[in-house]
Parts: structure tokens; sequence; C-alpha cells
């Protein structure tokens, strides 16, 4: 499928990584854990001054966060930037850094949760992104999980197999191809009416979401605004990744079970409990590339580039 979107070319041995922090504080040791698992892959690690800042809750001021993301993502030193976690905070920079030239030296951005907000930024400049494991998971898992082989895989320009999972019982069949977008509810809700809203700007759009920690009423109050705007009548497919740590209501005991009449009419794929989110199996995802879904009868699949 022709799109205008650039995709970032494939890392080599001695590829320089720039971890860092634009949210979050975050553990130490955590970040020199997954140092050692991109050294283990033949690429070169490199902990940017103010990653294992601290500034209240945020992992620097935001002009230490901000110097460290603009020097990884324009400086020809560097051909991947690893964001080392979530949390909040990668919006106080999203008007600074698009004023770069980031067209000029495209190179995979990484991380999920907050970093949504990046992917955001990214995609408002056409240049694809991962949305994939953080530090943390990379130095539990010692980088020999599936989920961080399919991140090294993509980093290298091997094409990813197919995502195949068992269809969910509440999932509406049927096939579409266009572009993935999404991320994180919460934060994609944010950005909507901004120059960086991914989900209501495009009319060939896969989009996936996945949240934590936000009850039922205000996923479904996030769905609502999408169904009132005209959003969900535009999408090509849908994606409920996995919404965790919330409780069940007096009418729904589960999350899928209040989305899934709001979304049974569209005519278009969608698809529930996709391993993605805040849960060990978090497959990366490429933003802003092509994709194809098919929900059939007993298996869901995820193309992801076609």
């Amino acid at each position: 499928m022709n799109h205008p979107f650039i995709t970032p070319p494939p890392l080599r041995q001695g590829s320089r990584i720039a971890i860092v922090s634009p949210s979050g504080v975050v553990d130490a040791d955590v970040v020199r854990g997954a140092a050692e698992v991109i050294e283990s892959w033949g690429f070169v690690p490199e902990i940017m001054p103010h990653a294992l800042g601290r500034h209240g809750s945020f992992a620097g001021t935001t002009a230490e966060r901000l110097a460290d993301i603009t020097e990884a993502l324009t400086s020809p030193r560097y051909d991947a930037v690893m964001c080392s976690r979530g949390g909040f905070g990668a919006v106080h920079l999203l008007e600074s850094l698009s004023r770069l030239p980031l067209r000029d030296n495209p190179k995979w951005l990484t991380g999920y949760s907050d970093i949504t907000a990046l992917h955001c930024l990214m995609n408002a400049r056409g240049i694809a992104s991962l949305h994939a494991p953080n530090c943390r998971h990379l130095a539990i898992h010692r980088g020999l999980d599936d989920c961080s082989a399919r991140l090294r895989d993509i980093l290298t320009g091997n094409s990813p197999a197919p995502i195949t999972v068992p269809t969910h019982p509440l999932a509406v069949a049927g096939k579409a191809t266009g572009v993935l977008r999404g991320g994180n509810f919460a934060v994609l809700s944010s950005l909507i009416s901004t120059p960086f809203d991914t989900i209501t700007r495009y009319d060939d759009t896969i989009l996936f979401l996945e949240d934590i920690s936000e009850p039922i009423y205000k996923v479904e109050r996030m769905l609502y605004t999408l169904h009132l705007n005209g959003t969900l009548s535009r999408l090509r497919g849908l994606i409920f990744g996995q919404f965790t740590n919330y409780r069940p209501t007096d009418l729904y005991e589960t999350m899928e079970q209040m989305i899934a009449p709001l979304v049974a009419d569209l005519g278009i794929p969608v698809a529930f409990n996709f391993p993605t989110g805040h849960v060990d199996l978090n497959y990366p995802l490429m933003v802003s590339a092509p994709a194809t879904l098919t929900v059939g009868e007993h298996t869901t699949e995820l193309i992801n580039p076609v």
C-alpha cells in the first residue's frame, strides 16, 4: 500500500541506541539491565545525561528531558531512540520537538504508555515508530522472550511474523487493510483537536487501544467521544489490547462487555484481548505503518507491516 510515511532505516552491528527518559523517574538498575541486552544484540547503548535523573516525579526538568531527546533524535551519532519508561511528562516536550527537522534523519523511536504522545508526534511528522516494550521488560527477560526478539528483528530490518491470537467471543469478524495507529487510550484522547491528534484526522486507520487503571466508565466516555465526532464510523478496523487494573461495575464484569455493543455495528473487524499494553506479552507494533487485520471465526491475525 502506498503511504506518505517514512520508515526509519534498519540498525546494523555497532549502531548506537540512545536511552532517554522523557517522562517518569526510572530505576537505574533497570536501565543498565536493558543496556546490557542492547549490547548483547550487537548495538551500542548510550544512557543520555539526564535519563537517570529526578525532578519530582519526572526524570528531570522539562529542559533536561528535552535536551536529551532532542540530541537523541537529531544527532547523527545515534541510530535509534529507546524510551526507558512511560509515566507522565512526554506531553511537555511535544511543541518543542515538533519544530525539529525530524524527517532529515529519521530513526526508530520505541516505547509505550505515556510514550504514545511521542508516537503521535512522529505520526504528525510522517515517520513510523515502534509501540514496544520498555527497558524494564528487556531487563527482566534479558532480551530472550518473543516480544524482545520481535523488537530486535524490526530494528534490524527483518520483516516480523504475523501476530496470531485466538478470536475473542465478542469480536467482529472481517478483514481490513490500512495504517496502524494508536496506543494508550487516555493519552490519545488527551491530544484530540491538537496538532498531534492521531485518531480523528485520518480515514485509513486501523486503531489499536490499550490502557491501565482507567475505570470502565472513563473508557466508555472516551469511546463515546469517538462515536459522537464520527471517528468510529471512519475507521477501517479496531484492535482492543489489554485494559488492566480496573474494577468491575454493577453492569459490566469486564471492559470488553462494555465496549462490544458500542462497536458491534460499525461494519469493520474488531479484535479484543490483543497482546499489547501494560502486560508481559506486549508485542512491538509498527505505528504509522501499513497493516492488515483479519478477524476470523477461530483466529485473529495482524500483519504489520504488509
